[in-house]
């Protein structure tokens, strides 16, 4: 059984046991369980249930395993001619989830 869930504007396809990396921010504690809401599909097993935008009544449960933080990626800025030269970094924050359970 899987199930596609949408979280911050992403969508994920996830089954039991699954580890997924979601943008969020680093105040979560560790071992705190997520729930889903914003189920828009659940497949696998029979008949396939779609939602129209969500499937009513279905949640995704998942705990939290690490947090963490992508690699750095530079922005150079640059205008020929002008000695304009600008550097900026950036690193988004991830949580890493397990799916512990997926609820019809």
């Amino acid at each position: 059984m899987y199930a596609v869930i949408e979280d911050s504007g992403t969508q994920f396809k996830v089954t039991t046991g699954d580890v997924i990396r979601i943008e969020r921010a680093l105040d979560l504690e560790l071992d705190k369980t997520l729930t889903f809401d914003k189920v828009l599909l659940i497949a696998g097993e029979g008949s396939p249930k779609i939602g129209t935008p969500a499937v009513a009544g279905a949640s995704v449960t998942a705990d939290v395993v690490r947090r963490m933080r992508g690699e750095k990626l530079d922005i150079q800025k640059y205008k020929r001619r002008k000695g304009y030269h600008k550097k900026i970094g950036h690193r988004q924050n991830y949580v890493e989830v397990k799916i512990s359970a997926i609820n019809a």
